[in-house]
């Protein structure tokens, strides 16, 4: 029953365009995960998914872990954190490993070395490798193996998918977070987090596209057969939209948002009542009023544009016709009224909206069913999954034990100094006092 007792704490942290989300959890005896604790907080300091204002964004960091703490009663040290911005490319390369010997079998050792020859690529300047996907092996000519380990062969080769990002974006989100108190575990890319938590099995193998409409990106990643095959970042996403409603009612940003959330709907087709909505001038001024059906029309327009950016991409990665579950759309632009439809129609694809609860256990706050939250859930279950598979340690206990071992250590070794000066000055003492006997 081991296995049961009470586990270490992991905590992620999304650090989005319009919210700063820390969650923090564990998965119980049944595999599924368990929120203890999380906190949302406005970003102001995070412009297109990257890092503009490393003060604000220290302190939306540092705001939403302490509410994440104080619901979870515990305090964190090691954090998992996203990374995305329009920085973010992906490309395919291919790898080859020649075995010395074709009688032992090809182990986790031999993918390893693939992947870390991967590593070694030549990158454009300020650039790093995020994350190394295998796609397919082939061993002696044997193609389309999923999983080689177990098999004999001389020449194992494979296919990559490597997703690079920008060294500065990624030392500034570690440099956010370190002066937030905290310490980062890894860093996973956000689109591949939100997959986690929102796409089926299912899905993965039919071939889907997941569209995640964030404040300042819309992220896309592409599976088919379980693999993710394209990823992808266009740089805007819903405050584009607010924008728009800010510049076409001539009214100002908080309100276009408020207007956008509360009576924003994607599809103006679908407006019946077509209410008119009165907004308060500003001092002095008449009130403006607006439409509903007109308030669509603009948001429409908008999320046209994304949703042709979606399918440039998609078809750019050659998997168009392959995608059999559709689209999937997740992020906050995901709560506009309407939102799949519109999808479906423009793109031709059938749609559903992703709410990361498939993971969660039963009793899960109302606040975690929303596809804000997906992208956190997600980074939470890649971050629980490295420290079951050994790659981070979770290690804040084993930090303050071993600094108490350490004191100690100091401790000893000063009285040990002070034994060894006391019997050097006794030493000193006795030579300089034996000429002063003679005399």
């Amino acid at each position: 029953m081991e296995a049961n007792a009470p586990k270490e704490l992991v905590v992620a942290i999304d650090i989005g365009t319009t919210k700063v989300c820390a969650i923090a959890g564990h998965k119980n005896q049944y595999g599924k995960l368990e929120i203890l604790g999380f906190g949302k907080v406005t970003s102001e300091g995070v412009l297109r998914g990257v890092v503009s204002n490393i003060e604000k964004t220290i302190n939306a960091i540092r705001d939403a872990v302490e509410m994440a703490q104080r619901m979870a009663g515990q305090e964190f040290e090691i954090v998992h954190v996203g990374i995305a911005g329009q920085h973010i490319k992906s490309l395919q390369h291919r790898g080859l490993l020649v075995r010395d010997n074709d009688h032992l079998e090809i182990s986790q050792v031999d993918i390893d070395r693939l992947i870390d020859d991967m590593h070694k690529l030549v990158l454009p300047p300020g650039d790093k490798i995020l994350h190394v996907l295998p796609q397919e092996y082939t061993v002696d000519n044997e193609q389309g193996i999923m999983d080689p380990i177990g098999m004999s062969g001389i020449r194992l080769e494979a296919n990559f998918h490597i997703i690079t990002g920008q060294i500065s974006a990624s030392k500034n989100i570690d440099r956010c977070v370190n002066r937030a108190g905290l310490h980062v575990a890894n860093m996973t890319l956000e689109p591949i987090a939100s997959a986690a938590a929102v796409l089926s099995d299912e899905e993965k193998e039919a071939g889907v596209a997941l569209v995640d409409i964030g404040g300042g990106t819309t992220d896309i990643t592409i599976f088919q057969e379980g693999i993710i095959r394209h990823t992808a970042v266009i740089p805007f996403g819903g405050n584009v939209i607010t924008r728009d409603i800010k510049d076409g009612c001539t009214i100002m940003t908080h309100q276009a948002e408020k207007l956008k959330k509360r009576f924003g709907a994607a599809l103006a087709d679908e407006v019946y009542d077509n209410r008119i909505i009165t907004i308060p001038g500003l001092k002095g001024h008449a009130p403006k009023e607006i439409s509903e059906k007109n308030l669509a029309r603009i948001i429409q327009a908008r999320v046209e544009e994304i949703l042709d950016y979606v399918m440039w991409e998609i078809s750019r990665s050659g998997y168009e016709r392959k995608l059999i579950a559709g689209i999937v759309l997740t992020g906050g632009g995901a709560l506009l009224n309407h939102i799949e439809k519109l999808a479906a129609y423009h793109t031709g694809m059938s749609t559903r909206v992703g709410i990361p609860v498939e993971h969660l256990a039963h009793g899960y706050s109302e606040h975690l069913s929303s596809p804000v939250f997906s992208t956190a859930v997600g980074l939470l279950l890649k971050g629980i999954h490295d420290v079951e598979t050994g790659k981070v340690k979770v290690v804040q206990k084993e930090t303050k034990k071993q600094e108490e071992d350490m004191v100690k250590l100091d401790q000893q070794d000063t009285k040990s100094n002070a034994w060894y000066e006391q019997l050097f000055k006794k030493t000193k003492e006795w030579f300089e006092a034996e000429p002063d006997s003679e005399f």
